[in-house]
């Protein structure tokens, strides 16, 4: 699964790479837990923030319900099949968190570019309207099969899209997309960091630094 991000790249630089003629504020983030704002290009050259979690039928929001869709099932599934075929996005990110399995206890890693740069995920998105009568444009993002240096963390992990496959990911006519539904691992590195990023409620750069494996285990699991 993707439970946890960061995108703390200049605005300026995103601007560059994405082609982007508008983005909001966007401040430094280095710990964007679900329900809470994340970024977004749904259509070329616009950047937004979605709120990341769909809301699912029955009023799911809040948990893991909605964060990730599969993408075994993700084209067919009665909660995200509408999404992907008309509202697909790119979710954008300089780097995600998974948690590697140690007997009791839990070491969060941050798998990032080795170039440090920022980089698109699939995902799809939906517009819902809530008991309260809120308006929501929500997001998920696509999980499949873990590759490469991922996989000793987990059996998951996001699908990359790559810079040639952006225009035919946001086209709600574009049909061709086996070649974007394979996951990808290709120039991505890992390395152990504090449990402080077990909880959303912080949100700092001592979240993304490189620290000795093992070395604050706590026995604490991710709270989203």
């Amino acid at each position: 699964m993707c439970g946890r991000a960061t995108l703390s790249t200049p605005p300026e630089d995103l601007r560059e790479l994405f082609g982007l003629d508008e983005l909001p504020e966007l401040p430094p983030r280095f710990n964007i837990a679900p329900t809470q704002p994340i970024a977004v290009i749904r259509e070329p050259h616009r950047l937004e923030l979605l709120r990341w979690g769909l809301v699912l039928p029955g009023g799911h929001r809040h948990g893991a319900q909605g964060i990730n869709a599969r993408v075994e099932t993700v084209a067919r599934a009665p909660a995200y099949r509408d999404s992907f075929r008309k509202r697909r996005c790119l979710v954008i990110v300089d780097g995600f968190f998974e948690w590697q399995k140690r007997e009791k206890v839990k070491q969060p890693f941050l798998i990032r570019r080795d170039d440090g740069k920022p980089f698109a995920l699939a995902g799809i998105w939906e517009r819902s309207t809530t008991k309260d009568g809120e308006v929501v444009d929500a997001c998920a993002i696509i999980t499949g099969e873990a590759k490469g240096a991922v996989v000793a963390l987990h059996d998951r992990m996001p699908l990359i899209v790559p810079a040639t496959g952006y225009a035919r990911w946001l086209d709600p006519t574009g049909k061709d997309l086996a070649d974007l539904l394979v996951p990808t691992a290709s120039g991505l590195t890992t390395y152990p960091v504090s449990t402080l990023v077990n909880s959303p409620a912080n949100d700092d750069a001592r979240c993304v630094e490189q620290i000795a494996e093992g070395a604050e285990l706590e026995g604490t699991m991710p709270l989203f």
